[in-house]
């Protein structure tokens, strides 16, 4: 047994990040706070692409909605906890 079979399925789950329109256009809605939320740790971190199974487009769209919802004040920038 090699280290990535003893940790794999340990608690991760595997999120479908992106939507796409009538028109093959792939998009991440930075309103949508709920599918946001759970793409990051609980301490705000965004999840990396081996984690969210992304390509890097759609991981650089899906930081970009991220860091709106931030700015906009619909997610934290870190935890309460901290």
């Amino acid at each position: 047994m090699s280290k990535f079979q003893r940790f794999s399925g340990a608690g991760m789950q595997k999120v479908k990040v992106s939507k796409s329109s009538g028109n093959e256009t792939i998009y991440v809605d930075w309103k949508d706070v709920e599918t946001l939320r759970r793409l990051m740790s609980p301490n705000g971190k965004i999840f990396g692409r081996k984690r969210l199974s992304t390509t890097a487009a759609e991981q650089r769209m899906l930081s970009q909605a991220i860091k709106r919802a931030r700015f906009m004040g619909l997610l934290p920038y870190t935890s309460a906890t901290l």
